[in-house]
């Protein structure tokens, strides 16, 4: 047995990290002052769009992005059943009614077929979607392209969940860059391509979204005199417009996102030799490895394999249990949303979306991050030849 638990995922801190934000801690600002902005222009350098907006969380980013594009009461939201479950609460927040769309069996990722049979169908219904939210499993993009193009038919609003995928690439152009989508939200918890502890990013090319947000981010106030009621009573003046919340990030936190921002070409570049090499020496074992499109440069935030039960000698669970006993810190992204008891509540149940319930029973995420050594995914390796040859 290792010795060391080996995680799944882990930031990657160094010294130039710790002292950006030490600079920060020495200066007069630590919550609202000149680094938040630094770094969102920053992130609209990197993926080559208009408006970039830090937030306290990922979540919050996606609740924002569903109340900028006007998700209320009596609108639908789809999304996909893998994903952590802010991908679908977020339509909730806004008292939206939330559905699923079946996975495609190679990607992982939301199945565009099987988006446009549900929007056919749904159109007879007269309940098409207001919001469809595609999800990056793993920081590998879904098929965009496709789903834009069904955008433009059934007048639907796309909100891109690319928390995984930071640093990626769809038909050369950055996952973020909204080329093919209303907004994009990232996150940046530590175990993700870059973090700042906690946090999220919200970017967009729409003007009148942009301000949405940056006014909703922040209790829905404004101190711009061009977007008050009435003339300001003085240089201290501030109005309430709306009912917005306290998402904001600390400039703590985004001086973290600046410094780690300068490396992240080069963690996607590690992950991806990390993943070649899970690649290379997994080939020749009873499980299935990641695929990649050749649209897209994935970001690796995760490497997930199958264990199909009836070609290994032991079963998924029985080799997920065994490997943490071997102290490799597996893990499974994620549950199906609509089989969580709280959706189970709201109507839905096993059995419907099939795809996704064959992934869960099969995936598991070995490790991956910036810091794992040969002698560590070696070991790995060697863990699963034990268990499945």
């Amino acid at each position: 047995m290792s010795n060391k638990f080996i995680p799944y995922g882990c930031q990657d801190i160094d010294d130039d990290d710790i002292n950006n934000v030490v600079k920060v801690l020495k200066s007069d600002f630590i919550t609202q002052g000149p680094t938040v902005p630094l770094f969102e222009n920053k992130i609209t350098d990197y993926c080559k769009v208009k408006y970039a907006f830090t937030v306290n969380s990922a979540t919050s980013a996606l609740h924002l992005a569903c109340l900028s594009l006007g998700l209320s009461k009596g609108d639908i939201m789809w999304t996909s059943p893998i994903s952590f479950v802010a991908s679908a609460n977020c339509g909730l927040y806004c008292g939206a009614k939330i559905d699923f769309v079946d996975i495609d069996p190679i990607s992982y990722n939301i199945s565009a077929e099987k988006l446009e049979e549900k929007l056919i169908f749904a159109k007879k219904k007269g309940t098409l979607p207001k919001i469809v939210i595609p999800v990056h499993l793993s920081g590998h993009s879904a098929d965009m392209s496709k789903i834009k193009e069904l955008s433009c038919k059934y007048n639907f609003k796309i909100i891109e969940d690319a928390s995984h995928a930071l640093g990626g690439s769809y038909q050369k152009e950055k996952i973020g860059s909204c080329k093919f989508s209303d907004i994009t939200v990232f996150s940046l918890h530590p175990v993700k391509m870059i973090t700042t502890g906690e946090g999220g990013l919200i970017t967009t090319n729409q003007e009148s979204l942009a301000k949405k947000i940056k006014f909703l981010r922040s209790h829905g106030i404004t101190k711009d005199k061009s977007e008050m009621q009435k003339d300001p009573d003085g240089l201290w003046y501030y109005e309430q417009l709306d009912l917005g919340y306290n998402y904001r990030m600390p400039d703590i936190n985004a001086a973290l996102g600046i410094s780690q921002l300068e490396k992240l070409d080069k963690f996607v570049s590690k992950r991806e030799a990390i993943s070649n090499y899970y690649d290379r020496n997994l080939k020749n074992l009873p499980l299935k490895t990641p695929i990649q499109n050749d649209k897209c440069i994935s970001s690796r935030h995760l490497y997930i394999i199958r264990i199909e039960n009836k070609i290994s000698k032991l079963n998924h669970k029985d080799i997920f249990t065994k490997l943490r006993g071997f102290n490799i810190g597996v893990n499974l992204h994620y549950i199906p949303i609509h089989l969580q008891p709280y959706y189970q509540n709201l109507g839905f149940a096993k059995g419907d979306f099939p795809e996704a319930e064959r992934y869960y029973n099969e995936a598991i995420s070995i490790p991956i991050f910036t810091k794992l050594t040969t002698n560590q995914q070696d070991y790995v390796i060697d863990k699963l030849k034990l268990l499945t040859l």
